[in-house]
């Protein structure tokens, strides 16, 4: 895998719902090349956040195997995996002791990111959705993953704040790869090579994010390829 960061075979993952198994994920085989950014689209359900699970080893696949070709990031977004009991502070320094990397430094760096203040050293629990997605992805930027998994958690905060989240998640593509997942369809043409396009188990990828955008967009209105 020296030329790739992450590779899908034939991936299957669902789910039982009032006594059926549907599935999300159907055989997916797939390559992402290292350096490069994909985006992952798809109406609500359709497996995105399933997709990036998986990816983080959070899930397991039902069959197919997920191989990794460096070290992945949590996935970041409105549910980063903290303890609600333990300050902002407190889950930055166990994660970086976690990741093998300096705690004061790491801390450092996601107090003055996540700008949430005094309420950095309060428990989690006080956190609302928007300080809880702030404080996931100034950890994950802050740390040295070759593969960043972003869901939506750049589009929290002010129209500042905002911008400074997409430049910083920009600065890390020049140096890793990552999977972002996005409503905003200008948002992943601006910060995506590629594209993945989840629909109804199936899967479609395009080498240029601009063509999944358009596949993506013909879906919703029922054309399907």
């Amino acid at each position: 895998m020296a030329e790739q960061i992450l590779k899908f075979e034939n991936l299957v993952k669902g789910f039982w719902r009032d006594g059926a198994w549907c599935p999300v994920i159907r055989g997916l085989t797939l390559s992402l090349r290292r350096n490069t950014a994909l985006g992952l689209l798809g109406q609500n359900g359709a497996g995105k956040t399933t997709l990036l699970d998986l990816v983080a080893g959070t899930l397991r696949p039902d069959h197919g195997q997920v191989l990794r070709g460096g070290q992945v990031s949590f996935p970041v977004g409105f549910h980063a995996g903290f303890h609600r009991d333990l300050t902002g502070a407190q889950n930055i320094r166990f994660l970086a002791r976690v990741y093998g990397v300096d705690p004061a430094a790491l801390e450092e760096f996601v107090a003055g990111f996540a700008e949430l203040g005094a309420q950095f050293h309060q428990p989690l629990r006080t956190y609302s959705t928007g300080m809880r997605a702030r404080l996931g992805f100034g950890a994950s930027m802050g740390l040295p993953f070759d593969l960043y998994l972003v869901d939506e958690a750049t589009s929290v905060g002010d129209a500042r704040f905002k911008q400074k989240s997409k430049a910083l998640f920009r600065a890390r593509m020049k140096q890793a790869s990552g999977i972002m997942v996005s409503h905003n369809m200008q948002e992943l043409k601006k910060y995506c090579d590629s594209g993945l396009v989840l629909h109804e188990g199936r899967a479609w990828y395009f080498d240029r994010i601009a063509d999944a955008v358009e596949a993506h967009l013909d879906l919703q209105h029922g054309h399907v390829g």
